[in-house]
């Protein structure tokens, strides 16, 4: 499985990402976490404490790694560089191991609309083909409220792209226009997974205004899920029931795969 998660910043994607990637990694998977969300947060979301992510490095600021690899120097641009560095070995090398998952966190690879194709989107870009295409274990990426990592080459392997919506018309605004850019760059497959649902009336709003995009299930509004963020521990320990709601979107994804 190929996973990419996204939507509007707020709506739980991250909580989304760690409670997929905890459920295939209980069953024995070996998953790759990938936080590809500049706004990183995935590692407190797996539970890792604050201590160990301070050791853990963004592969867009290991300036030596990026240099080696593309043969320029980070930050630089309009030179010359490999466009197809080499990668395989970045999962094991620099992610942080936590029982079965591998979380790799990406960072930023350029100033925000700098519009530059620099040393380190070049290794990035190539690092989520790698991972996409190339690997065996079960992938889940955290990507920001787009898709500006995935190439058309990438999309073309993505099992899943997966849009986390909650109630309200801008969440399902940017849900209708993620899955055009997604199906734009050939992704088979784009599905929605409601969120913060407080009752009955909140999922007929979402199901109503969904346009043609496959649901695969809810998650509930639960206040222990903000006390477990305050608290630092990963959603899948404080709350059973979202655990549950959370293994039954996992099933509904793997009917159709």
């Amino acid at each position: 499985m190929k996973i990419a998660i996204t939507g509007k910043g707020g709506v739980g994607k991250t909580t989304v990402s760690a409670l997929l990637s905890y459920i295939y990694a209980s069953e024995g998977r070996k998953v790759i976490a990938v936080d590809a969300d500049p706004d990183a947060n995935l590692a407190s979301a797996l539970g890792i404490s604050k201590d160990e992510i301070k050791k853990i490095r963004p592969i867009a600021e290991i300036t030596e790694l990026i240099e080696e690899r593309t043969g320029a120097k980070p930050g630089s641009s309009g030179g010359i560089f490999r466009l197809n560095p080499t990668v395989d070995d970045i999962p094991e090398g620099f992610g942080y191991k936590c029982g079965n998952i591998i979380l790799l966190v990406m960072g930023k690879s350029r100033p925000a609309a700098s519009g530059c194709f620099c040393p380190e989107h070049a290794l990035l870009r190539r690092l989520l083909r790698h991972l996409v295409i190339e690997r065996g274990e079960v992938v889940i990426a955290d990507m920001e409220a787009g898709i500006e990592h995935l190439t058309r080459g990438t999309a073309g392997g993505v099992d899943a792209f997966i849009v986390v919506v909650e109630p309200g018309q801008r969440s399902l605004q940017t849900a209708e226009s993620v899955k055009n850019l997604a199906e734009g760059l050939g992704v088979k497959r784009v599905c929605v997974i409601a969120n913060k649902v407080r009752n009955e009336h909140d999922l007929v709003f979402i199901k109503n205004n969904l346009k043609d995009v496959e649901y695969l299930g809810a998650i509930s509004f639960d206040d222990t899920i903000m006390e477990s963020d305050i608290q630092g521990i990963p959603s899948y320990k404080a709350s059973p029931h979202i655990l549950e709601e959370a293994v039954r979107i996992k099933k509904n994804l793997e009917k159709a795969v």
